[in-house]
């Protein structure tokens, strides 16, 4: 099986990949929160730090586009190549009502023929090879074939599923049936998104859809937060209510971060957003983070930390 680090934005850059890698591994690879693009194809200063392959030693790292212009993109990924990279991953799942409006991410999934149209053009002009993370709608379950029939005219190198609508954002149950689909229409290779969070869930979705396609890759973002560790390598793998690994973990987060971060303010929101969902590894982790959501001061933070 196949382990992928889905991107969530602001929490899981460069620094926190390096950081998880070192104390539970187990990821095969690493998607970047998506770069945005400007008419010349250069993303922003920050964005090209986080993905700038010194800054990802050691990492299976795939940088994620978001853009509804064709040459941008192709712009983008001639950057990428330059800098070794071999595959970029085109962001059409992010329901954020700052990117959707745009006919960005999820937005895009609202006008398949024009996603048609900048697929063709990206898929030949893009010099390294290209997968797509994708909602199965916007609105409805029903609109996915149109979609997969879209993705299945081109050569996707892979085609990551998180199975839910952009209107249904991260709520309600993942819709199974879809993916089932997916497995007996889809040309490409896929990988399963959507509300995994321990090694049985993995297994159930083998179980549901192994006799149509086997499955091989799963791509896992608030699992990996809220529950590190539950999959890696023998070596570093600790069960997830190992509180000193994860604790270890924590402790060496806030410290690299002091050193990138100015002032206790930004470390704390930092912090404060990391455990927003590691507080379920923890018994009373709802009492435990109301608790660290009230602190002012780092050393009010560590005095908390300090008696777990």
């Amino acid at each position: 099986m196949e382990y992928c680090f889905a991107p969530l934005e602001g929490i899981t850059g460069s620094v926190f990949r390096c950081c998880y890698d070192r104390h539970f591994g187990g990821i095969d690879v690493y998607y970047t929160p998506f770069v945005t693009t400007r008419d010349g194809g250069i993303m922003k200063k920050k964005e090209k730090r986080d993905i700038l392959p010194e800054n990802n030693p050691g990492l299976n790292l795939v940088p994620q586009i978001m853009t509804n212009r064709a040459h941008e993109f192709i712009r983008a990924s001639e950057h990428m190549e330059e800098m070794g990279y071999r595959e970029v991953n085109l962001n059409l799942g992010c329901p954020s009502g700052t990117v959707v409006p745009k006919g960005k991410g999820a937005g895009f999934l609202r006008h398949p023929e024009e996603l048609d149209r900048f697929l063709e053009e990206i898929f030949d002009g893009c010099p390294i090879a290209i997968s797509i993370k994708s909602r199965i709608g916007f609105s409805s379950p029903e609109e996915f074939p149109k979609l997969l029939a879209i993705f299945n005219r081109y050569p996707v190198k892979q085609l990551i599923l998180h199975l839910r609508t952009r209107k249904e954002m991260y709520s309600g149950q993942v819709h199974m049936e879809a993916f089932t689909y997916a497995c007996q229409n889809a040309t490409m290779p896929l990988c399963y998104n959507g509300d995994i969070r321990t090694e049985e869930d993995v297994k159930r979705i083998q179980d549901t859809v192994g006799d149509v396609k086997p499955v091989s890759s799963v791509m896992i973002g608030r699992g990996f937060l809220s529950y590190p560790g539950f999959v890696g390598n023998p070596e570093k793998k600790g069960d997830y209510t190992d509180r000193q690994r994860v604790l270890a973990f924590v402790r060496d987060l806030e410290e690299v971060y002091s050193r990138v971060l100015f002032g206790e303010t930004p470390l704390l929101f930092k912090m404060k957003e990391l455990w927003s969902f590691l507080k379920d590894s923890f018994p009373d982790g709802d009492q435990l983070f109301r608790r660290i959501k009230k602190v002012r001061r780092i050393s009010e933070y560590h005095r908390i930390i300090d008696c777990l």
